[in-house]
This record gives structure tokens, C-alpha cells and sequence, in this order.
């Protein structure tokens, strides 16, 4: 095993020689990874006769890349804080790559569903490339850079969308997966050429207990969110789901807090800043991703319903393609709001705007303009308030640990926007009106979806409101006695 390299051994080490073109190939691996989430929203409507399957059945490519995605994403963190984070990144491309070329040879559905589970196994690589950049950047440009990444979840995903629907309406389908496999091979290279490996690791061995457990348990959990609606949320399968899984955390938590090296140190997610940035990271998830459930489904609405707005999917990739751009724009003022007026303000201020978002929607909703605006205002406040989480999150752990901080951050967002699917699922296809011989959601289902993301938003700003005031960090080392020890950032 390499050797372990502690933080305070580690803090007088040489910066990468061109730390610019580490964070450029940082923040489109994330982007790329973000259009794989996407890849397959165009195809929604057709994945049954596309895959010869019914429509439960073909969900399972999306539901596959969530399971996955939360199961891999805590692992692989802790996995690169050990043997190393570069390392564990490029594996994570390379399993998004076999796992598109699956899915470009694909026919029918069983082959879709593993490949998008490997897909799904690539999520890690965000929290991967914040920890890399946190280890490996001089301090003033952590702030900006670890804002960009954390923000490139939701930049991939709103310019993603438009990309995927445009090769879907004039290509083959497939095409749309031989197309992610060539993002992620180029993304494999560029880390190689630019990006240094860490040498910052935690050592110790790896809690195969734990992540057997916290893997069972979250895969009976989003599972049941899931799926829930499909099978009832009182049938004997989803409570039973339920059930298991609150039994196994039960006793996944048990077996944390007796471990010498635990997968997920729960101690120190215990920690007010960690759980109160953790709690607001999983209805900030669910904001973000009301929007883009919502939205385009009101887009795309026949205008004979008297609020539909007749556009094609293109088109509405297109409406939300500005809110992806402006999280990109507002990512370094994220950093520089965080650097003044610390992370918690970043916070609150990103939250506030994306309820302010949802509730203009409210009566915002009748042109594709307004759309524009209201999906523009929202990406701001998500870009906002995703660049200030790993810069509470990593002030609050140590150095060597940061890796798998910032993949329970990303779980966190992750279940986030699992709930959201099943929240706004449930309110659009039980507050419907007829149409003809269908029955399509009401403007009431849209206004109420709409009032539930700014609830959601709005409940983000209360629970950044209890986080602890203080500025925020550009490093944080363990001091010989084991405790955190902050490097303040630079206010410019």
C-alpha cells in the first residue's frame, strides 16, 4: 500500500504547475458524468418499445443509475481517502465508459440495466475531483474551483438535456451512448495528462462490513422512494423496503460507531456543521431537481389545455439550458460571497433565491419566457448554494477524509433529488385533467409541485440558518493531538 501521507506533513508540498488545467479537467469530468444522468430523458417516452418492455420495467434504466450511483458514490470516497483519489477517479471513468458502450450494444432491456448501473457507478467522480482539488490547488483558488465542481452536477444536467434531445430526434439512439463512452475516454486522458494524485490518504483497511450494510440499507430505502408509486405506497413490498432499511441503518450505525476505521466516520457526520450541511444538501437536491421534472413537462404540454406551451423537447432543453450556464457564472461568486461573508451566507443567500424562483413560477408560468426566467433565477441560487456545501463540509473534517466527506454530501444531494422524483410524481399524476382520452397533469398538479420545490428551498434557508457562524476555510489540517485545525482562505 502507498505510503500515508498526513495533511500537516503534506501542507508544504508544490503545487500543480498549471493548477488551471487541473481544475478544467476536474469540472468536465463532472459535467460529462452529469449528461450521463441525462442521457436518457429524451428517451423516456419511448425506453418500453425501445427496450421490448413495459414501462415498469423500462424505468429500471433509470432506477438502476440511482442505486447505483448511491451506493458507489460513499464507497468510492472512502476507497480514494486510502489508496487514492486520482486512482479511484480514473477506475470510476473507466467503469461509465464500459458501462455506455453496454448500453450502445444494447437491444433490449438487461443489458440497458447493467449498463446503466456502471453508468451509475461513475457519480463518485464530483466528490472525488472537490477532494483532489482541496489536496492539490493553492489556497486562493480552492474556493472558486471546489465551487464549479460542486456545481457541475447541475451545469451538465440543464446543458446536457438539449445535447440528448437533439441526437435523439436525428440520430439512432445509440448514438447518444457511443457519445458519453467518447466523453469518458476523453476524460480518462485528461486526468492523466493534468491531474497529479494526492498524496494525502488516510490508510488503514477497508470497512467491507460497513459498505455491505450502508449498501443494503441505501438500496432498500431509494428503492422503496423509487418505486413506490409504481407498486403502492402501502403495498406489502414498499413498507417491507422501508422496513428493511430502517433495520439495517439501525445496525450499519452500530457497527460505524464500533469500528476502528469506519466507512463512514459517523461521529463526525454527527458534528452540527456536517448534519445541518448534509439535511440542507438533500432539500436543496430536491429543489433542483423539482425543477427539471416540472418544467419541461409544462413546456412541452399541449397548448390545447389552456397552459401547456407546445414546445418540442428541444426546444425545452433549450429553455433550460441558460440556468445551467448561470450556475457556471455564479460558481466564483459563490466562492467570493464565501470568502466575505463566509460558507453559511452562500448557503442561505443560494437557498432564498431558488425559493424565490419557485414562488414567482407560481404565477410566472403562462409564456416560455417566463419559463427562461424562472429556470434561470432557480440555477443561479442551486449554483449558489452547491459552492458553499464542500466548503462547509471540508472546515469541518480532517484533510484525510475529505474524499469520503464529500461523497456522503453527494449521497445526500442524491436522495435529495430521489425523493423530489417520488414527491412530484405522486402530485402530477393524481392532480390530472382530461384530455380527450388521456389524462394529463393540471395546471393546479404544476402550481402545487411548484409550491412544494419553494417549501423545500425555503426549508434549506432555516436549516443553513442553525449552522455555526464563522469564515470559511481554504484547508483544514489534523493537528498531532487529532483534531481539525483551520487555515482561514483568502478574502479575495
Amino acid at each position: 500500500m502507498p505510503a500515508v501521507t498526513s495533511p500537516t506533513e503534506d501542507a508544504g508540498r508544490a503545487h500543480p504547475a498549471r493548477p488551471g488545467a487541473v481544475v478544467a479537467v476536474l469540472a468536465f469530468g463532472g459535467i460529462v458524468v452529469s449528461v450521463m444522468n441525462t442521457l436518457v430523458v429524451p428517451l423516456i417516452s419511448q425506453l418500453p418499445t425501445l427496450l421490448h418492455a413495459t414501462a415498469s420495467d423500462a424505468s429500471w434504466a433509470i432506477t438502476a443509475t440511482l442505486l447505483a450511483g448511491a451506493v458507489a458514490t460513499p464507497v468510492v470516497g472512502r476507497l480514494g481517502d486510502m489508496f487514492g483519489k486520482r486512482r479511484m477517479l480514473l477506475l470510476s471513468v473507466c467503469v461509465l465508459v464500459a458501462g455506455s458502450i453496454v448500453c450502445a450494444l444494447s437491444g433490449s432491456l438487461a443489458p440497458m440495466v447493467v449498463g446503466r448501473t456502471l453508468q451509475g457507478c461513475g457519480v463518485g467522480v464530483i466528490p472525488l475531483g472537490i477532494s483532489i482539488m482541496r489536496d492539490e490547488l493553492p489556497p486562493d483558488k480552492i474556493g472558486s474551483s471546489v465551487a464549479l465542481m460542486s456545481s457541475s452536477l447541475g451545469v451538465g444536467g440543464a446543458l446536457g438535456l438539449p445535447g440528448a434531445a437533439l441526437l435523439a430526434q436525428h440520430a439512432d439512439w445509440h448514438v447518444l451512448f457511443w457519445v458519453s463512452a467518447a466523453l469518458g475516454a476523453v476524460v480518462f486522458a485528461l486526468v492523466l495528462a493534468f491531474v497529479p494524485e494526492s498524496r494525502v490518504r488516510s490508510g488503514g483497511r477497508f470497512d467491507l462490513v460497513g459498505g455491505i450494510g450502508l449498501s443494503a440499507g441505501l438500496v432498500c430505502l431509494l428503492l422503496a422512494i423509487s418505486k413506490g408509486a409504481d407498486w403502492g405506497w402501502t403495498s406489502g413490498r414498499t413498507d417491507g423496503l422501508f422496513s428493511a432499511a430502517v433495520l439495517i441503518f439501525l445496525v450499519w450505525g452500530r457497527w460505524e460507531l464500533r469500528s476502528k476505521r469506519p466507512l463512514v466516520d459517523l461521529r463526525t457526520t454527527a458534528r452540527r456543521q456536517v448534519l445541518l450541511t448534509n439535511l440542507a444538501s438533500v432539500v436543496v437536491g430536491f429543489a433542483m431537481y423539482a425543477m427539471s421534472l416540472v418544467l419541461p413537462q409544462l413546456l412541452q404540454m399541449p397548448k390545447a389545455t389552456g397552459y401547456g406551451l407546445g414546445q418540442t423537447m428541444l426546444v425545452a432543453g433549450l429553455c433550460l439550458a441558460p440556468g445551467g450556464l448561470v450556475m457556471m457564472v455564479v460558481s466564483p461568486l459563490s466562492a467570493w460571497i464565501t470568502a466575505n461573508w463566509g460558507p453559511k451566507f452562500s448557503l442561505m443567500l443560494g437557498s432564498a433565491v431558488v425559493a424565490a424562483g419557485y414562488g414567482l413560477s407560481v404565477v410566472f408560468m403562462d409564456a416560455v419566457w417566463q419559463l427562461i426566467v424562472v429556470a434561470t433565477l432557480i440555477g443561479g441560487g442551486i449554483g449558489l448554494a452547491y459552492g458553499a456545501m464542500p466548503a462547509l463540509i471540508m472546515s469541518a473534517v480532517p484533510q484525510s477524509e475529505t474524499a469520503s466527506a464529500n461523497g456522503l454530501n453527494s449521497l445526500m444531494r442524491s436522495m435529495g433529488t430521489s425523493i423530489s422524483a417520488a414527491v412530484v410524481g405522486v402530485v402530477l399524476a393524481h392532480m390530472t385533467t382530461a384530455f380527450g382520452t388521456y389524462s394529463l397533469p393540471s395546471r393546479a398538479g404544476f402550481r402545487t409541485a411548484m409550491i412544494i420545490g419553494c417549501g423545500a428551498a425555503a426549508a434549506a434557508v432555516v436549516l443553513a440558518g442553525f449552522l455555526p457562524n464563522g469564515r470559511p476555510v481554504a484547508r483544514v489540517a489534523a493537528a498531532p493531538d487529532g483534531h481539525t485545525v483551520a487555515e482561514p482562505a483568502p478574502a479575495g
